[in-house]
């Protein structure tokens, strides 16, 4: 039996210190894909088998550094979702995932499978959004001529900014940090806790002063921050 954990521990804030009033904890963002949900028990036939069943198979292996193995299993899971088998999926389709449909944020995660104007996704991209959820490769050596990997610390921090960063304008705004923290808070705090919040970390990660949070600057703000805690898909036997 095969299980998958795909998650999203929780939306990293851009600063150490803006906790909501009295202390309380931001809650926990889980995004789960356990075998429950994903699991390919539908359709395992040849195309779950073989990686030359696999459209692209071991161009898409040498790109998102996944296993062979891997592969099948996220073929599995991909054909899983893909319940009418037509080779794509479709925003409403991860709506079986329960987990994604109960998160505060789980809009702005399908989304990010999706480029802009875009409605369908072939098993190609839908591996390299996953490959941001691979673990870090602590002893591996880049090679600086190649582009950097989905899943370094670097990737990681990109696809959680864009998260935030829903105009893709490259930076942050208070509008939209407080967006995410009204998801996340919900009705814990007030909205007056809420815009102190968001102008104590607009205040602690702006170093260049222009009331809005650049890639740059986040990357900074979260640097004490375990990524490979917060994102990474785990499977287990």
């Amino acid at each position: 039996m095969v299980k998958s954990d795909f998650q999203i521990k929780q939306l990293p804030v851009p600063s150490d210190s803006p906790p909501p009033p009295a202390g309380q904890p931001l809650p926990p963002l889980s995004v789960r894909a356990g075998e429950d949900n994903l699991r390919g028990g539908g359709r395992m036939g040849s195309g779950s088998s073989s990686l030359k069943h696999i459209p692209d198979g071991q161009q898409v292996m040498e790109e998102t550094g996944f296993s062979a193995a891997h592969l099948l299993r996220l073929h599995e899971r991909f054909d899983f979702l893909d319940k009418d088998g037509r080779g794509h999926l479709r925003p409403e389709d991860f709506e079986e995932i329960r987990e994604l449909t109960e998160n505060p944020i789980g809009g702005r995660i399908i989304a990010a499978f999706f480029p802009p104007e875009k409605e369908r996704l072939d098993f190609p991209s839908f591996v390299r959004i996953l490959a941001h959820f691979r673990p870090i490769g602590k002893n591996r050596s880049r090679d600086r001529a190649q582009p950097e990997q989905a899943n370094s610390r670097t990737g990681k921090l990109k696809f959680a900014f864009e998260l935030y960063d829903q105009d893709r304008d490259g930076k942050i705004s208070r509008e939209e940090l407080l967006q995410v923290l009204r998801a996340m808070l919900g009705l814990q705090v007030t909205e007056e806790q809420l815009r102190s919040i968001a102008e104590r970390a607009i205040q602690e990660a702006d170093l260049d002063g222009d009331g809005a949070i650049s890639f740059d600057e986040f990357k900074k703000s979260l640097e004490k921050v375990d990524m490979e805690h917060k994102m990474n898909i785990r499977f287990l036997k």
